[in-house]
C-alpha cells in the first residue's frame, strides 16, 4: 500500500464533527463518522480549506520549528516573498531578511530571487513553442496534486519546471557550500512558507526524488519571534537581491505579469480553480499561452498559515514593489538543472475500488444500484460529501447505508408499520 505524507492534521480532541470540512474539501477527501473527521491520505491534496474552516481549530499543519535548525552547523532561510506582506509600515525588505538572521539563521537566500529566474526560464519555453498550450504554473504545489487527482487529462500542460522554492534551495545550499566549505549534509536549509501544501512539497515532492529543503517553518510560527527580533535591530545588512517580479509572485496575478505578454490568465481560490480547470478540459479555454492557478485567496498571501489579512497583506507587497527595480537574477542559456526530474502522472491506485478487475467492476455495478437508491442531494449528514461518494464508502467497508438519514428514518418507518399493523 502506498504511503502518503501529509503536513495537515486532524486533533481528534478538537474535532466536534461538525462537517464544516467535509463540504469544502475540493478532493472529498473527508469523512465524518462517528463524530469525528477522518481525511483520507490518497486523496488529500494539503490545500489547507479545511485549516482555514474548522471553527474549533481541529485541523493543524506539522511544519518544522526553530529548535528544528539547531541541529545543523549552517542554517540558511528562504523566505517566500509573501511574508514581506505580513509586516505594517515595511519599507524595506532588507528588515526582514536582516530578521531572520537575529532569530538565528547564518545565510538568507530569497524565494523572490528564484521566481525571477523561474519566470525567465517560463518565458524562454513559450518562446520555443514546444509546450503543449495553454501552460499551467507549477508553482503552487496543491493545484500540482488537484491535477493529478481530479484533472488528469491536463498533467501534460503543467509547466514542467520547479518551482521557486526548489530552485531556491538548491542554489541556497550551492552558495553556502562555496562559502562555508562545508559539506552539504551540515548544511540545513528551511523555507518559511504561508502555505501547508508547501509543507508537504518540502517532504514528499511531486517532480524531484528529494527536495534541497530540510523543512519548512510556517509563518505563524516564525512571526512572533521574527517581528520581535525586527524590533530591536540596530543594523540593517543590504541583504535583498531581487526586484519586482520576483516580490510580485506573493500576489495572484504576479507570476502571469512576469511573462510580459497580454495571453495569460490568473485565478485564485480554489474554487475559482476548479473553475477553471473545468473549462479548460472541455476545451472552453482558448488563445491563452499560460495560466497562472493559485489555490488560496489573493494567492500566496492568502495562505492558511499566514498572520496578515490576505488583501492587506497584497496591498503591502503592491506598495513595495514601487521602490524597486525590474527584475535582479538573469539565468544562461542552459535550464535543463531547472527542469522537472519525474513526469506528472495520474495516480489510478488512489481511485481503484480493488486490484481484482472483476471485482472491482462488481462493485462498481453495485455502486451504481446504491447511488439510484440514495435521495441524491448531497446532504452531508451521512458523513460523506456526496451520495456517489456515499455510495463509494458502502462498497469499500467504510460506511453502511443507514448512515444515510434518509434512509434510517424509511427503515424505522417500516419498522414503525410493521409493529403498527401487528397491534
Amino acid at each position: 500500500m502506498t504511503k502518503y505524507f501529509h503536513s495537515v492534521e486532524l486533533d481528534a480532541e478538537k474535532c466536534c464533527g461538525c462537517t464544516h470540512c467535509l463540504s469544502r474539501c475540493p478532493t472529498e477527501a473527508i469523512r465524518v463518522h462517528d463524530g469525528k473527521a477522518q481525511i483520507l491520505p490518497e486523496r488529500c491534496i494539503d490545500c489547507g480549506e479545511c485549516i482555514r474552516v474548522c471553527p474549533h481549530h481541529a485541523k493543524k499543519a506539522s511544519c518544522s520549528t526553530l529548535d528544528d535548525t539547531k541541529s545543523f552547523k549552517y542554517k540558511v532561510a528562504i523566505p517566500a516573498p509573501a511574508l514581506f506582506g505580513q509586516f505594517n509600515n515595511l519599507d524595506n525588505i532588507d528588515i526582514v531578511l536582516t530578521g531572520l538572521k537575529a532569530v538565528g539563521f547564518d545565510k538568507v537566500f530569497e524565494v523572490s530571487r528564484a521566481a525571477e529566474l523561474v519566470s525567465e526560464a517560463t518565458r524562454k519555453l513559450i518562446k520555443e513553442n514546444k509546450l503543449k498550450k495553454p501552460i499551467i504554473s507549477s508553482a503552487c504545489p496543491a493545484v500540482v496534486r488537484m491535477i493529478k487527482i481530479r484533472f488528469p487529462e491536463l498533467c501534460s500542460n503543467v509547466m514542467p519546471l520547479l518551482a521557486p522554492i526548489e530552485v531556491a534551495a538548491r542554489l541556497a545550499r550551492k552558495e553556502a557550500i562555496e562559502e562555508t566549505g562545508l559539506k552539504s549534509e551540515e548544511i540545513g536549509v528551511f523555507f518559511i512558507t504561508p502555505c501547508a501544501a508547501k509543507v508537504t512539497e518540502v517532504h514528499s515532492p511531486s517532480y524531484v526524488e528529494k527536495s534541497a529543503c530540510d523543512g519548512a517553518i510556517s509563518f505563524s510560527k516564525i512571526y512572533p519571534e521574527l517581528s520581535q527580533a525586527m524590533d530591536h535591530l540596530t543594523e540593517i545588512e543590504p541583504i535583498a537581491q531581487s526586484g519586482l517580479i520576483g516580490i510580485g509572485w506573493a500576489n495572484s496575478g504576479g507570476e502571469s505579469a512576469a511573462m510580459l505578454g497580454d495571453k495569460y490568465l490568473a485565478a485564485d481560490g480554489i474554487e475559482n480553480v476548479i473553475r477553471v480547470l473545468e473549462e479548460l478540459e472541455d476545451e472552453h479555454i482558448r488563445d491563452i499561452d499560460f495560466i497562472e492557478l493559485n489555490a488560496c485567496s489573493g494567492g500566496c498571501v492568502g495562505g492558511a498559515l499566514t498572520v496578515e489579512n490576505p488583501y492587506v497583506a497584497q496591498a503591502r507587497i503592491q506598495n513595495l514593489r514601487k521602490y524597486m527595480p525590474v527584475s535582479m537574477n538573469h539565468i544562461g542559456e542552459n535550464i535543463d538543472n531547472m527542469m522537472w526530474e519525474n513526469e506528472l502522472k495520474f495516480d489510478a491506485d488512489i481511485f481503484r475500488l480493488d486490484e481484482d478487475i472483476f471485482k472491482a467492476m462488481s462493485m462498481m455495478e453495485r455502486m451504481e444500484t446504491i447511488i439510484k437508491d440514495l435521495p441524491g442531494i448531497d446532504c452531508g449528514s451521512c458523513g460523506a460529501p456526496t451520495c456517489r461518494a456515499m455510495a463509494e464508502d458502502i462498497v469499500m467497508g467504510r460506511a453502511k447505508e443507514t448512515d444515510c438519514i434518509f434512509k434510517l428514518k424509511a427503515r424505522i418507518q417500516n419498522v414503525y408499520d410493521t409493529l403498527s399493523g401487528l397491534s
